[in-house]
């Protein structure tokens, strides 16, 4: 998995042909159509290089000169918050789809993050959420605890704690509900006590590798994220 920092701005995020009115204006047939080509290419290239990599590669996979992906997407924040916020939506409603189909409090919390990891969102999670701090002993912690539900309000020393989105909605409907999905496996001694919603985020992360050859990449993944189940399944004592 590669996750690299960028810097993530808190400005509302511009879409791709309002008018100043702020309405959706109809793009050309061609223009709509470079607007699919760049926005598939964002996901593959940030899928695979992480959001560091450079808008050229981009516009080299979306096979459209830089200046045309300038053109939609004014500066690279505004690309990595398009496909971020696309790729979160996408996991929130993956969660909810496993709640609302899932009576068993494990199958669902399963479902999810095998559909989760099976989509790659987990490579375009918002960097915020991926970024972890360190609790160092005797030492404050990197940065503040994200206050959502089944978090864990104090990290041990050397723990990984999901740092604070900034606010982001689309990010705290995404805690809110996988921390659904927890509490219940919870309740029900299925999951492990100490696990909470930045485990399971960094399992989907974690568990979704870029490989260059699609076959591979899935085998990977589902052997990989059956091995991490078992680590947070609970056992009997």
């Amino acid at each position: 998995m590669h996750v690299q920092d960028t810097h993530w701005s808190a400005a509302p995020l511009a879409s791709a042909g309002r008018t100043g009115g702020g309405r959706a204006a109809p793009l050309r047939v061609d223009a709509q159509r470079n607007l699919e080509h760049v926005l598939r290419a964002a996901r593959e290239v940030f899928g695979e290089l992480g959001y560091g990599a450079p808008m050229e590669d981009v516009a080299r996979r979306a096979r459209v000169g830089v200046g045309t992906v300038y053109r939609r997407f004014p500066s690279k924040d505004v690309l990595v918050r398009r496909i971020a916020e696309e790729e979160t939506a996408r996991l929130t409603e993956q969660a909810r789809t496993a709640l609302g189909q899932e009576d068993e409090p494990w199958s669902a919390l399963s479902r999810f993050l095998r559909t989760s990891v099976a989509s790659g969102a987990g490579r375009l999670l918002p960097p915020q959420v991926l970024r972890v701090g360190v609790a160092e002993e005797g030492g404050a912690p990197a940065t503040d605890e994200a206050r959502v539900p089944q978090q864990r309000s104090q990290a041990g020393a050397g723990e990984l704690r999901l740092v604070d989105s900034g606010g982001e909605p689309g990010t705290a409907a995404l805690l809110e509900v996988v921390g659904r999905l927890v509490e219940r496996a919870r309740a029900a001694g299925e999951l492990r006590a100490d696990v909470s919603v930045s485990d399971v985020l960094l399992v989907i992360a974690t568990a979704a590798p870029s490989l260059p050859d699609a076959a591979q990449q899935a085998a990977a993944s589902a052997r990989l994220l059956d091995i991490l189940l078992e680590g947070l399944r609970s056992r009997p004592a």
